[in-house]
């Protein structure tokens, strides 16, 4: 089986609709794809009702974190959708992404830099807006060549020149919100340093202790020194290790199904979540 436990829609930052995605996924020779959209679960209905025959969709949702100061993303799998108090803190922090991105054009623009919200409000049509949208601004008004080239302290990496903060929810607190939507925690890409700041291991292993269930190890930010010490990290922790695209479609280089995650742990992913099943491909429309 190849699984693909990361991967994002135009319901947030990527470039691929839902039923697109599910699509290409199969198309990519998938068995099984996660739609984690940030902090949102607004896809689910179209990926479901377009979901090719062979092709079983995982629901899911990244969650925007920070702990001590730093960013983090939380992979939730297979919680209830409607559960209220984990509905209400992803809500919180959706409706918290526009003002923070609407910030981010007005430090561009006292910047120099022309991008406008309507602008970013265009290319992020509809979707949860965020630093992804308004780095595409950027390459198309020509100031960086590519997306992850925005993300650098001279514009929107973490205290970066045109960095806004925005709510994010304490891991800890996500961890049990998740579970008690009976869902399953894994810290997507923990050691991508590129991106700013990492948790400390410490850290990690008081999520453990709290109930974190997985750590993405196989990912594009991770380089072969990071994936073995994180594989080390997660045997001592007892912690399930997973890995993923994180597809953006063109927004990203990756290619889906570029990293995957073992079926014995998508076994144990399903083993424990209790708020959603799993969704087998009937044909889609």
């Amino acid at each position: 089986m190849r699984i693909d436990l990361h991967c994002h829609s135009t319901a947030s930052d990527g470039t691929d609709t839902p039923a697109e995605l599910v699509r290409n996924a199969a198309t990519a020779g998938l068995d099984v794809v996660a739609l984690t959209d940030h902090d949102t679960t607004r896809g689910y209905a179209e990926a479901t009702a377009a979901l090719p025959e062979g092709l079983t969709l995982v629901t899911g949702a990244e969650l925007s974190c920070r702990v001590d100061g730093i960013s983090m993303h939380m992979l939730a799998y297979l919680f209830d959708p409607e559960e209220p108090a984990l509905l209400a803190e992803r809500e919180l922090v959706r409706d918290d992404r526009v003002p923070r991105a609407q910030g981010m054009v007005a430090k561009l623009n006292a910047l120099g830099v022309p991008v406008t919200w309507g602008q970013v409000e265009r290319i992020a049509a509809g979707g949860s807006v965020g630093r992804p949208h308004v780095a595409t601004a950027l390459v198309e008004l020509g100031v960086v060549p590519t997306v992850s080239d925005a993300f650098t302290e001279e514009w929107l990496a973490d205290g970066g020149r045109a960095f806004v903060e925005k709510h994010e929810t304490d891991p800890f607190e996500a961890i049990r919100l998740v579970k008690g939507a009976g869902g399953v925690a894994v810290f997507a890409h923990p050691a991508a340093a590129k991106r700013g700041r990492t948790v400390p291991e410490s850290a990690i292993a008081e999520m453990a202790a709290a109930g974190l269930d997985g750590i993405e190890v196989d990912h594009m930010d991770h380089d072969a020194d990071a994936r073995t010490r994180l594989r080390g990290l997660a045997k001592d922790l007892g912690l399930l290790v997973t890995g993923s695209s994180d597809y953006h479609g063109s927004r990203k280089t990756v290619s889906l199904g570029e990293y995957t995650t073992d079926p014995e742990v998508y076994g144990e992913i399903i083993r424990r979540a209790t708020g959603a099943f799993p969704v087998p491909g009937t044909g889609g429309v």
